[in-house]
């Protein structure tokens, strides 16, 4: 045979393995092209040169083509193998191996890095300031310690708002500096702050590695955008926040940092598709693996809920469900979950397209800025809806919060936690076996309290904070938790869950239902809430917030009350001065807790005023605003004459409110007349 006519279709071959031109963007990733002049020039001067001068040598040439020829087809087909045993949706992407060098940057301190019970958050305009960032999240990696960053697995996604893509690719950089061994980003940087939770305690990689940490990019229920607000907090390998021990430790950090470590010469990781990324760095391999957002919390879901009977539920003519995301991140899973898992009509969602300026709104769930659900459920004062659905919910920008509402019914969030706890056991699977515990935070109303002491059940008062829920949880000690500030949860994770309080809710309506679907009336949200009043008695409860207020006035307001509680004697004239239809005042205090698992104790935490006919007063300054002051006013009532449970909230509480808003001096102190939000 002659072999010379060969030749031509082997040196064509033998440049595409030498010198392989770029593949797609998809499956390659490389900085350099091969089907460069100087390649295509040194591969010429070797055919010309060698293969006439050498013919023993072209002989060996040719059967190293057909050699790679068989080895390039055995190492497609084990890739292809390999991509598909480990996720049917994940693609591996095939590279050349980049190596990254780490750089130390100098770096001087910024002033208030100190993180409120939900992280860092900041004006975006804060957050970009050259180094701003790259401090925070290098003390915290400094806080954590090498035993803790050196071969860890974490988790960095947010909520989408405005600089989630830019910051995403920082701390990837960053952590690869400083010695994690592979990045978790869901994709497109999104991950509901419950759902970063689930996949840091439910997720095994295809390597069989779990997570053992992960950074938040949110700022919850504030704004977004170019203008607004940002923030970024920590969670340990429980899927919880990081204590106060960890907190402290990373703000002491911020104050002294003099460098940061970052891998500056590692690409940027396309987001946008799932699939793994592998780096070669001084400390051996860094792989991001970015992967789909939705599919370990779904699982963790439908490990909780009895899922076919919420679909028959959805799926009745009978019944009807809005749910608004307010263009956040919940709406990714919201779609998933509630229409391609359960059912519904996808045109029960609304504002679930996830925006970096949240469309522009407020994402927070409550009366005041979930406008269009409020309206379509009845409940708008300048806007009469006819028909409206027979159950709402809302979520707040990260997909923690959730507000729940009935056809022109708002239900509180403090009733809401104690009704999911009075019918956990019989409505939800998960808890079939009987609830631990359950606990709120102090300012949230006392109708817990109330089915915990009926059903029997352990009961803890702690701070606002979900870190001190997941204490307890940690323990075993409680089941089911919740916070006034539209946050409900249980032990399934270690935060609250927006979603998750939609399907409890969802789980009770359809256990309330099981017989009515066919015919007869529904079972109804308010139903169940006046069902609930008529059992337990009702805590007529509101809160007042008032925003951005000025820092010095909001300190001479809460240091006035403190100076009150010197004297009970004193401020019951005050009172009866005010309104002689309110109680006596029995005990004032600022609120301490000393946590039964650790024994740590935390201060500070609320001014009370406890009344003696069980009404409350409660004065709060809130860590979760970027700017300013934000003073939370909470007022309580109770009420177990069942004659008496009907009345309109406001118009009850208005004694109270008038004696709180005079004993604290709330216009003098703040220069408000009125409230930025109501509850």
């Amino acid at each position: 045979m002659d072999l010379n006519g060969c030749i031509p279709i082997l040196l064509f071959s033998s440049y595409q393995k030498l010198f392989p031109p770029i593949f797609t963007d998809d499956l390659v990733k490389t900085k350099e092209k091969k089907n460069s002049p100087q390649n295509i020039l040194s591969f010429l001067c070797f055919v010309i040169i060698i293969f006439p001068l050498f013919p023993f040598f072209r002989l060996l040439f040719i059967c190293f083509i057909f050699a790679s020829n068989i080895s390039l087809t055995v190492f497609k087909l084990h890739t292809t193998h390999t991509s598909f045993t480990h996720s049917s949706s994940q693609i591996f992407r095939l590279k050349e191996m980049v190596m990254f060098n780490v750089t130390r940057v100098e770096t001087t301190p910024f002033e208030g890095q100190k993180p409120g019970t939900s992280g860092l958050r900041k004006k975006v305009k804060v957050f970009v300031q050259p180094h701003y960032l790259q401090n925070f999240v290098q003390a915290t990696f400094n806080a954590l310690g090498a035993e803790r960053v050196k071969g860890a697995t974490l988790v960095v996604s947010g909520d989408g708002r405005y600089y989630s893509k830019d910051a995403i690719q920082i701390i990837a950089k960053m952590a690869a500096a400083n010695g994690v061994r592979r990045v978790w980003i869901g994709q497109n940087g999104l991950l509901s702050t419950p759902a970063v939770s689930a996949v840091v305690r439910e997720r095994v990689g295809a390597d069989g590695s779990k997570a053992t940490g992960a950074f938040i990019l949110t700022a919850s229920h504030n704004p977004g955008g170019p203008h607004e607000d940002f923030g970024i907090k920590y969670n340990m390998e429980n899927g919880g926040p990081a204590p106060e021990g960890v907190t402290n430790k990373i703000y002491e950090n911020t104050t002294t940092i003099k460098e940061y470590l970052i891998a500056e010469g590692l690409p940027d990781v396309d987001i946008s598709t799932t699939g793994v990324s592998s780096f070669d760095g001084p400390e051996g391999k860094f792989d991001v693996d970015v992967f789909d957002s939705t599919s370990d919390y779904l699982k963790l879901m439908k490990s909780i809920f009895d899922f076919p009977s919420i679909q028959k539920l959805l799926s009745s003519p009978k019944f009807s469900f809005c749910y608004d995301a307010l263009h956040g991140v919940a709406g990714v899973h919201a779609k998933r979950i509630f229409v391609e898992e359960l059912g519904a009509n996808e045109s029960f969602l609304v504002n679930c397209v996830p925006k970096e300026d949240f469309g522009g709104g407020h994402p927070d769930p409550n009366l005041t800025y979930a406008k269009e659900l409020v309206a379509r459920m009845g409940l708008s004062k300048t806007h009469s809806e006819p028909n409206p659905p027979e159950f709402g919910a809302a979520a707040d920008g990260d997909g923690d919060r959730n507000m729940v509402l009935g056809k022109r019914f708002f239900v509180t969030p403090s009733d809401s936690v104690a009704i999911i706890a009075a019918n956990a056991v019989q409505a939800i699977p998960y808890f079939s076996g009987g609830l631990k515990g359950v606990a709120r935070s102090m300012p949230t109303s006392a109708a817990l309290d109330v089915v915990a002491k009926h059903l029997n059940l352990k009961f803890f008062e702690v701070p606002t904070g979900w870190k001190f829920f997941g204490n307890l949880m940690d323990a075993g000690m409680c089941s089911i938790c919740g916070e006034e500030s539209f946050g409900t949860g249980s032990d399934h994770i270690r935060e609250k869950d927006g979603i998750w309080a939609v399907l409890a809710w969802l789980s009770i309506l359809a256990y309330k239902n099981k017989d009515n679907l066919g015919g007869g009336n529904l079972v109804s949200v308010e139903d169940i809430v006046r069902q609930h009043w008529a059992t337990y008695g009702r805590h007529y409860y509101t809160r007042y917030d008032y925003e951005n207020v000025d820092a010095g006035g909001a300190k001479e307001l809460m240091a006035h009350l403190v100076k009150l509680q010197s004297s009970i004697e004193e401020v019951n004239k005050i009172l009866k001065g005010i309104r002689s239809d309110v109680s006596n005042v029995v005990h004032a205090d600022e609120f301490e807790y000393k946590d039964p698992v650790d024994g740590s104790v935390s201060k500070h935490q609320g001014i009370r005023y406890l009344f003696q006919d069980g009404s409350r007063l409660v004065f709060r300054l809130s860590g979760t605003g970027s700017e300013g002051a934000t003073i939370r006013l909470y007022i309580e009532q109770y009420e177990k004459d069942s004659s008496k449970i009907g009345r309109d909230s406001q118009k009850a509480l208005a004694p109270l409110v008038e004696v709180a808003l005079k004993l604290s001096k709330m216009q003098e102190c703040t220069g408000r007349s009125a409230p930025t939000v109501i509850t």
